[in-house]
């Protein structure tokens, strides 16, 4: 293979990692934000930081969608960069014309990767909402 086209490949799975990273730490920080709202509800007996909670799951449900997004516009790239001869190497890290269907934003909010983990906090917090307002916990 040549050199020029295994450093552009390279450069392509730097990113693609890099992406995956920020998707797996978006995840880490909506745990520990609704895990503190949850908390500051327990100790406050106050219901209105379960609603606040929404707000996190939903941003970082979104955030996470956009980079799942890019993601899989960057191995779009890594699999055409792949396929190309060595003379068409172009260094160019360009994705966005690999943003189409499967690929698209709104698509990848509903892959089981971000839509299960995603769906389960608002779940949780739909259920310790109204445990907490029958008076339960």
């Amino acid at each position: 293979m040549n050199e020029n086209k295994l450093k552009h490949l390279e450069f392509i799975q730097a990113i693609i990692t890099r992406m995956n990273s920020n998707q797996f730490m978006l995840k880490g920080w909506c745990v520990t934000l609704v895990s503190a709202l949850f908390a500051l509800a327990a100790k406050d007996a106050n219901r209105s930081y379960f609603v606040l909670g929404f707000i996190p799951v939903a941003a970082f449900w979104f955030l996470d969608a956009y980079y799942l997004s890019l993601e899989r516009q960057y191995r779009a790239l890594y699999v055409d960069v792949s396929a190309r001869k060595p003379e068409q190497i172009d260094f160019s890290l360009d994705a966005g014309r690999y943003d189409s269907g499967e690929n698209k934003w709104f698509v990848c909010l509903w892959r089981p990767a971000v839509s299960i983990f995603y769906g389960v906090l608002f779940v949780a917090l739909v259920v310790v909402m109204i445990l907490v307002k029958r008076g339960v916990v």
